[in-house]
C-alpha cells in the first residue's frame, strides 16, 4: 500500500476483517490502535513510497500485526518525556497493548510487529 497517513485507515479495515474471520472481534480495538501506530511509524520513517501490512496467526494463541518497509533503521521505545512534543511515543502504546513486539531485520529493510493474545 502507499506510504501515506491515509494508509492507517486501510490497515485498520484489513485488521478488522482478519480478526472477524478468525472470531477475534474482542481484539479489534487494541489491534486497531497497534496497527495505526505501526503504520504511522512507517509513514514517518520509511524510505520508499510503499509499505506492506501483515496480519497473521503465528499460533492459535496469538495474532501478529506487522508493517514491512524498506528502511533498515530499527525503532526504539522512547522513555524520555520529549518535552511538549506529542510525537515519538507510539511504541509506548504498542508496548502497552501487545503481549510482545519486536523488529525483524532483513537485508533490504525490516518488519515491526506486535502480537496480541487471543481469548
Amino acid at each position: 500500500m502507499r506510504r501515506a497517513p491515509e494508509s492507517a485507515e486501510v490497515a485498520r479495515k484489513l485488521v478488522r476483517t482478519a480478526l472477524a474471520a478468525w472470531g477475534q472481534e474482542d481484539l479489534v480495538e487494541d489491534a486497531a490502535l497497534v496497527i495505526t501506530e505501526l503504520v504511522s511509524n512507517a509513514v514517518d520513517h520509511a524510505r520508499l513510497r510503499s509499505i506492506r501490512v501483515v496480519v497473521t496467526r503465528p499460533s492459535e494463541k496469538f495474532v501478529r500485526l506487522g508493517v514491512v518497509d524498506r528502511s533498515r533503521n530499527v525503532p526504539y521505545l522512547r522513555t524520555d518525556s520529549n518535552g511538549d512534543n506529542t510525537r515519538g511515543r507510539g511504541l509506548l502504546l504498542v508496548d502497552a497493548l501487545t503481549d510482545r513486539w519486536g523488529t525483524d531485520r532483513y537485508r533490504w529493510g525490516k518488519q515491526v510487529w506486535g502480537e496480541l493474545k487471543c481469548d
